[in-house]
């Protein structure tokens, strides 16, 4: 997502993504147009005694739409704080809170593995929503009394609008999202719940299908209803459902394997020198099937050099150029000792395809490709278990 930051709260940054910029006029436009019947709801289970003649002429159902939909999101900013500070709690960073299309996102840097923890920041969460709305119905009572003889009809009938409308809303979205719909936050809850007698990826592969069987559920009546934001809705839950359950299996696989166990070690590993020409990398890569070399100079790492970098140069010039001339040297690099699921992440962030293994020295050790630990994980899937060869570990 394109985010910009706008502050943040208790340490955390607070980003808006730029679908958050397209998506609040329109809610401010549903609500606008939907003031009446939202109007004779109030009345009719809140006894708010609102006249709806007087909120729905001129520029005033705009103003009360966007008023509301700003009020929305900061429930959802709120909702989202939940979360975050109760996982801050038990010592979990949060990189963020983004308020984007569907809502918002706090981007925990990793998820606990403790039920009760997760348990806890996942339930966090509706439990600020309801609280949200019961505030909002609380100055919807106090609204007659604070504001009678100091502003005009009209302004209390806004208001009182507002605020129901606020109360009814955080509390319909903290029981949405109690919906089993992993990685809701009621899916959430569910997987604490399996993860209470049974492995952790057990769990989570359980909660998933359960996620997209509620995702297809919501797609079908998006469907039928011909509801956009619901269609959205269930394709995200569908894709984030899919995508934690493959990444909690993956870490599950990983689990006791590191990076020196996969990788290639430097006696096995093709290297470049600076003054290597263009023309005679092209011709190595072609031969050698190697899109990426590691650039040494006496013996020391010096950058790493890719075909993206070579192709740059036009053909006729690739023998007057040197790898030196478009080498990368801000290296992206990983210790022999780190977790293989740690080197995974590190390239699905940068989205680079490599990482060059270096020791606490500084020198080069190795080098793990994607297809190095795609073809690991595939082995530990087939036959259940991987045993590295001790000489697959670099010597002292």
């Amino acid at each position: 997502m394109k985010s910009f930051r706008i502050g943040s709260l208790f340490g955390i940054p607070i980003k808006l993504d730029i679908t958050f910029l397209l998506i609040l006029p329109f809610f401010a436009w549903i609500i606008g147009v939907q003031i009446e019947p939202v109007v004779d709801l109030l009345n009719d289970f809140m006894g708010a005694d609102i006249a709806s003649a007087a909120i729905t002429t001129g520029t005033t159902p705009w103003i009360l739409g966007l008023a509301a939909a700003l009020g929305l999101f900061g429930g959802v900013l709120l909702h989202e704080l939940g979360h975050s500070l109760t996982a801050q709690k038990y010592g979990f960073p949060i990189e963020s809170i983004t308020l984007w299309l569907l809502g918002g996102i706090a981007a925990l840097s990793e998820m606990p593995e403790d039920w009760r923890q997760e348990f806890n920041i996942a339930i966090a969460g509706p439990i600020v929503s309801v609280l949200v709305g019961v505030a909002s119905y609380g100055l919807f009572l106090l609204t007659p009394g604070l504001l009678e003889g100091v502003a005009s009809p009209a302004v209390v009938d806004g208001t009182l609008f507002v605020l129901g409308y606020l109360a009814l809303l955080n509390v319909a979205l903290a029981i949405f999202n109690m919906v089993p719909a992993f990685p809701m936050d009621g899916g959430r809850v569910l997987r604490a719940m399996l993860a209470r007698n049974r492995p952790y990826a057990k769990a989570t592969q359980q909660a998933a299908s359960i996620g997209k069987m509620f995702a297809i559920l919501m797609g079908l009546f998006g469907v039928v209803w011909f509801n956009i934001l619901l269609i959205a809705v269930a394709f995200f839950i569908y894709i984030a459902a899919t995508t934690e359950s493959r990444q909690v299996t993956m870490k599950a696989a990983f689990e006791g394997v590191s990076v020196a166990d996969i990788m290639t070690p430097t006696r096995d590993l093709d290297t470049v020198t600076t003054q290597t020409s263009i023309a005679d990398l092209i011709n190595r890569m072609f031969t050698e099937r190697h899109t990426g070399y590691p650039v040494m100079d006496d013996g020391h790492l010096v950058g790493l050099v890719t075909l993206s970098d070579a192709r740059d140069i036009k053909p006729v010039e690739r023998d007057a150029f040197t790898v030196a001339d478009v080498m990368t040297t801000e290296l992206k690099t990983i210790e022999p000792s780190s977790d293989a699921m740690t080197a995974l992440e590190q390239m699905q962030r940068g989205d680079i395809g490599r990482l060059l293994v270096v020791d606490p020295h500084g020198d080069l050790v190795g080098l793990i490709t994607r297809t190095d630990l795609m073809t690991a994980l595939n082995i530990i899937r087939q036959s259940g278990a991987f045993a590295p060869s001790s000489e697959a570990h670099p010597s002292d």
